[in-house]
């Protein structure tokens, strides 16, 4: 009985015993078929040529050539032709005169008669013919000669045939045996797909073909539902899949089927197999920066490949704003409760005492410094979105307590408008960011960062200085590279990095120096127009060191 599964349907193990010893069969069929010809005309060449040897054995006997002279050729040619016919195995050997006439036979009394085919081709044209033909023996392999005297004249006939009644036994023997050799070869032929097939059956856990479609359709939907970027890769760094959200995130650096180009992935990859793994780690992919986990793909306990999971780390920044932003809102505004209910306090107090003058210095000087820096922005700065991001940092540093002056000789009101202002400020914003940090870092109180620009002549020049401990010499020429920084913790050195990135975007390039603040000054300088560049023959997208 054919094994089935509850629904009526036959196994996956019987259909692939029942597929492979089926084209095991049919192509048995076809060899056995293709050698049973193959046998037929190997047999045919081979059963003519011994016809053949045996029919010049008898012509060139000496004895049989000598009879043909005495009175009864017959009494001397009979014997020795039966002779040579049951030694070779022929079925026949006749010898006959130039008339047809036999003077030998396996059966004595067709001795004397006429042979039963024709002699034409060894009388008339004087060769030797193999054919197959009809004779008084029935159908037979035949081949004949021409007997000649020592003179060399044709005086008769060696005809010998094997009659195919005895060929086709000797066929249906061969026969036989490929039958045999077909009939084991089946056997085994099945034995080993019941083997295949209860390895296939383990190794995909015992499912059927429709099972496996509707789980491997499954596992589509709940991959291409996940809000996170997912990207699966094997053990040699190549990606097997992606889900919706990675394809629209990362399809220009990661893409299925090649490998991926990341030294960071890559030695993700390599810590996987070694056992190692850690989460949330930054990664620099083209010119954004991804919040990455990652998890191995095991079988058999072995690590077959990883998942990973990108998050950009602008939306998770995002995220984290709105989830503190209530509780620093209360937070903050306590303490600019706090702030202001002092100075309130205090203009109160100069009220009171009748130091109306003071009273209104007071209050014109808390509101003069920021009027002062609107004025400034709003005049110098013609793009929106590099005066919020200076604005931002002016914010910034005085939550750090880091002095952030603007230079009020600066001018950025020239900016052509096919220029992507955005990148600009991902450059800017991140060097102040490192600029307040190492300042911060080594004064502490008295951090201070100077900011500069200026839209004079043919590029966009911006100025970072602070007074950090600048840039370590051996640091110099690897600045640049992801990972690397002269800071203490994890996840750090993409700041630059992402800032290098972002400059060559703009075809522009970036210098590093000595501040006269005493730390590092980075110099960022922008084409407005690309051809200009191109023109004075300054090589784009270059990084620059000037000596300390």
């Amino acid at each position: 009985m054919v094994p089935t599964r509850s629904n009526g349907r036959v196994s996956l193990l019987t259909q692939m015993v029942l597929l492979i010893s089926i084209v095991v069969l049919i192509s048995m069929g076809i060899g056995t078929a293709l050698f049973s010809n193959i046998l037929d005309d190997i047999l045919d060449r081979y059963i003519g040529q011994q016809a053949m040897t045996v029919a010049k054995l008898a012509a060139m006997n000496e004895r049989i050539i000598n009879a043909f002279d005495t009175a009864d050729p017959s009494a001397t040619i009979q014997p020795i032709a039966e002779t040579i016919r049951v030694a070779t195995g022929a079925s026949y050997v006749v010898i006959g005169n130039k008339d047809g006439i036999r003077y030998s036979h396996y059966n004595p009394q067709l001795i004397g008669q006429v042979m039963g085919t024709s002699n034409d081709p060894v009388f008339l044209e004087n060769r030797s013919v193999i054919y197959r033909g009809s004779g008084v023996s029935g159908p037979a392999i035949k081949a004949k000669t021409p007997i000649l005297n020592k003179r060399g004249e044709t005086i008769g006939v060696s005809s010998v045939g094997f009659v195919m009644s005895d060929v086709e036994k000797r066929v249906d023997e061969y026969k036989d045996r490929v039958v045999l050799a077909s009939l084991l070869l089946l056997a085994i032929g099945i034995l080993g797909a019941i083997v295949i097939a209860r390895r296939v059956k383990r190794l995909i856990f015992g499912l059927e073909p429709e099972e496996i479609s509707f789980l491997f359709t499954e596992k589509a939907a709940i991959l291409e539902s996940i809000r996170d970027a997912t990207v699966a890769v094997d053990m040699h760094g190549r990606v097997v899949s992606m889900n919706k959200r990675a394809r629209e995130l990362l399809q220009e650096d990661l893409t299925v089927g090649k490998p991926i180009g990341s030294p960071q992935l890559r030695g993700i990859i390599q810590s996987v197999s070694q056992g190692r793994q850690e989460a949330n780690v930054k990664i620099l992919l083209g010119h954004e920066i991804f919040i990455t986990d990652y998890s191995p793909i095991l079988s058999d306990n072995r690590v077959r490949g990883v998942v990973f999971t990108f998050r950009p780390e602008s939306e998770i920044e995002q995220l984290t704003e709105e989830i503190t932003k209530i509780s620093s809102f209360s937070d903050n505004m306590r303490a600019q409760h706090h702030e202001y209910l002092n100075r309130l306090n205090t203009i109160y107090g100069l009220i009171l005492l009748g130091e109306h003058d003071k009273a209104l210095e007071m209050i014109s000087g808390e509101v003069k410094e920021r009027q002062d820096i609107l004025a400034f922005l709003m005049s110098s700065v013609k793009d929106p979105f590099i005066a919020a991001c200076l604005l931002g940092k002016i914010n910034r540093s005085k939550e750090l307590k880091v002095t952030l002056e603007l230079d009020q000789d600066s001018q950025l009101a020239d900016i052509p408008e096919g220029m992507n202002t955005k990148v600009l400020v991902t450059i800017l914003g991140n060097l102040i960011d490192n600029a307040m940090e190492a300042a911060l870092e080594n004064r502490g109180i008295e951090a201070s960062v100077h900011v500069s620009f200026t839209d004079l002549g043919r590029d966009l020049i911006f100025d970072i200085e602070d007074n950090g401990k600048g840039v370590p010499g051996e640091m110099q020429s690897r600045i640049f590279e992801s990972g690397v920084t002269s800071k203490p913790g994890e996840n750090r050195g993409l700041g630059l990095a992402l800032v290098k990135n972002a400059v060559e975007l703009l075809h522009g390039h970036i210098t590093i120096g000595k501040s006269d603040l005493g730390g590092a000054r980075f110099t960022v300088a922008v084409p407005k127009h690309l051809e200009l560049e191109e023109e004075r023959g300054i090589p784009l997208c270059q990084t620059s060191l000037l000596p300390s």
